[in-house]
């Protein structure tokens, strides 16, 4: 089966977004993602000059989504799909280009957390954002204003020939351009995305992206880590043995109480970076990328009164929870990275299906576990396969856009 790319109606249980704030946002940020500078100084020197590097202080020119409500009606949002014989990827170009599903034919497995109605929340920078799939993340520390935002789409040519999805729109915090270029290699069980932020300035611009993906909470989660930079909302940054700490296992989301991110340290710097989260039959999704997109994280909610409540208010009373998985382009979601004037960065991430043995998968040794995922990903995806992809990507990113799917800002 050929590539392909289609209209298609979402119809979900969704509370309306209601109309933009007209009020001019002149108050300082409510920010929770801040670090104590007595404490900067025992941090490594270019984590504490990534926290120094230009710290957002202000939502201007963007405005407030705050008019959302919780009365929720059947509503038929806008998708595209893309599919091949292998995966079906479905995104929601008005809501921040979101994937909102990534199904595996072959074993008829959802492989991302889906959320089974729309709910906004004020979680993003300007207020509503929603739960589930995967996100793209860029502006400044948190969840980006354009959450649920529309962003222009448009079918281009894809480096095999076949259909890739553009995604694209101007970021107005950091005043960045970017793109977002999804496609199915023909008979793929990995979803490619290229991503490319630009700088087309005179002065270097604060950068910050993370690609970030909502899995299921029974899941564990691997990647090749055996430390961690633990953030708990207590405004701190320390390093912690991962996954093992505190008397728990941090790779499994349920062991935690309180809400907290793990931004791991890897093993092996010069690695390819990966981070999976399978079930109890070893069954999952695997997210890796090329070297550019250096940063892994585990998000989790915790399993105490106040984490269980967000989950059930983010989404329908009953259902399954959820933890995050994430991707990003420093070692923590604090940090942002110098982007030089007319620079722009670039990278390939591939999201698909990963199976390992569930007795290594599960198991007590922590390093075996890794080994054995690292392995399997090797086996599906090698690392070769995915530097090639890029470059021929790389080749076909300037590609105008052709037929418009979507549109955005104006």
């Amino acid at each position: 089966m050929a590539t392909t790319i289609r209209h298609d109606r979402l119809t979900l249980p969704a509370a309306p977004l209601g109309a933009v704030n007209p009020l001019a946002p002149l108050r300082p940020l409510d920010e929770t993602h801040t670090v104590d500078p007595a404490t900067v100084p025992g941090l490594p020197p270019d984590m504490a000059r990534g926290l120094a590097l230009a710290p957002l202080t202000s939502l201007l020119p963007t405005r407030v989504l705050d008019g959302y409500e919780r009365r929720r009606v059947p509503t038929a949002l806008p998708a595209l799909v893309l599919e091949n014989s292998r995966l079906r990827a479905t995104v929601l170009p008005g809501l921040g280009g979101r994937v909102h599903s990534l199904f595996h034919k072959p074993t008829g497995r959802e492989l991302l957390y889906r959320n089974p109605v729309f709910q906004p929340a004020d979680f993003a920078l300007n207020g509503a954002w929603y739960s589930g799939g995967i996100e793209w993340n860029i502006g400044a520390t948190g969840h980006t204003t354009l959450s649920c935002a529309p962003l222009h789409a448009a079918r281009v040519p894809a480096p095999d020939g076949g259909e890739m999805l553009r995604l694209w729109e101007w970021e107005r915090l950091r005043d960045l351009p970017f793109q977002v270029d999804l496609w199915l290699p023909e008979d793929s069980d990995f979803l490619l995305v290229g991503v490319r932020v630009r700088n087309p300035h005179l002065t270097t611009a604060p950068l910050y992206w993370w690609s970030n993906t909502a899995v299921p909470e029974e899941h564990r989660v691997l990647t090749p880590a055996d430390t961690a930079w633990h953030f708990g909302y207590e405004r701190r940054l320390r390093r912690v043995p991962f996954p093992h700490h505190d008397g728990a296992d941090r790779s499994h989301p349920a062991h935690s109480h309180h809400p907290a991110d793990y931004f791991h340290e890897p093993r092996d710097p010069a690695a390819r970076p990966w981070i999976a989260a399978l079930d109890r039959d070893g069954h999952g999704l695997v997210q890796t990328s090329t070297g550019e997109l250096p940063g892994r994280k585990l998000f989790v909610w915790g399993s105490g009164p106040g984490g269980r409540r967000w989950q059930e208010w983010l989404t329908e009373p009953g259902t399954g929870g959820y933890a995050e998985i994430q991707a990003g382009l420093a070692r923590t979601q604090l940090e942002h990275v110098p982007l030089p004037a007319g620079a722009e960065s670039a990278w390939l991430e591939a999201y698909g299906p990963l199976h390992v043995d569930p007795g290594a998968a599960h198991g007590p040794d922590w390093a075996a576990a890794t080994t054995e995922a690292g392995t399997a990903l090797d086996r599906a995806l090698p690392p070769e396969e995915l530097a090639a992809a890029r470059d021929a990507w790389r080749a076909v990113a300037d590609t105008p856009p052709g037929e418009r799917l979507a549109t955005g800002s104006a």
